[in-house]
C-alpha cells in the first residue's frame, strides 16, 4: 500500500472516533426524516418493514469515496420500536478497483432485540458478505433478514464504480440521559 493510500486510511479511521454527539442533532434530525420519507416514497412496502422491525438505524448522508482504497463514512439516529434511543457513526473502508465518489442512505433493519442490542455493542462490524438492498419498488418484499439483519440503501448522487473489498464498522452512543 502506497504511502497515499496508507494516510488516507488513517484520516478516515481517524474521522470514525469522533464524537457523533458533537453533530448538528436538529439538521440529522431532518435529514433522517426526509431520508425514511425517500425509502418508503421508493418502496412503499417498507412502510411494514419499518413498523414491524425491533429497531433500525438510518443513516441519511453517506459519503463514498475512492482510488484503489476506499472509504465511506456518515451519521445516523438509532430507532428501538419506533422511538429515538440514540446515535450511531458509519465508517468503511475498502480495498480493490475503485474510482469516483458517491453519495447514499442507508438503512439497517434489525429482526430481533437481540440483534439491535449486538448493533450497540461497541465495535460493531458487518462483513462484506452482507449485501444491502437497492430500494426500489416491490424490493422489500423479496429482501430476507440475514442473521436478524437487513440493509437497504438509496443512491442520492455521484458516480462509482468499484470491484472491492470491504466492511462497516458502526459506533453507538446512547441519548444523553
Amino acid at each position: 500500500m502506497s504511502r497515499f493510500h496508507q494516510i488516507a486510511v488513517s484520516l478516515l479511521l481517524a474521522g470514525a472516533t469522533l464524537p457523533v454527539q458533537a453533530l448538528d442533532h436538529k439538521q440529522l434530525q431532518a435529514d433522517v426524516d426526509a431520508a425514511v420519507i425517500a425509502f418508503k416514497k421508493t418502496d412503499p412496502s417498507l412502510k411494514t418493514v419499518f413498523s414491524k422491525a425491533a429497531g433500525y438505524v438510518v443513516f441519511p448522508n453517506v459519503g463514498k469515496g475512492g482510488f484503489i482504497v476506499g472509504g465511506a463514512h456518515g451519521n445516523g439516529h438509532v430507532y428501538q420500536e419506533g422511538n429515538l434511543v440514540g446515535y450511531a457513526s458509519l465508517t468503511q473502508v475498502t480495498v480493490g478497483a475503485q474510482i469516483g465518489g458517491q453519495e447514499f442512505s442507508e438503512v439497517i433493519f434489525f429482526e430481533t432485540k437481540e440483534a439491535l442490542a449486538k448493533f450497540k455493542e461497541s465495535g460493531y462490524a458487518m462483513s462484506a458478505q452482507l449485501s444491502a438492498v437497492a430500494a426500489a419498488d416491490g424490493a422489500s418484499k423479496n429482501a430476507k433478514y440475514v442473521d436478524g439483519v437487513m440493509v437497504f440503501t438509496k443512491a442520492k448522487g455521484g458516480l462509482m464504480a468499484e470491484a472491492s473489498v470491504g466492511g462497516q464498522k458502526f459506533k453507538f452512543e446512547p441519548l444523553p440521559k
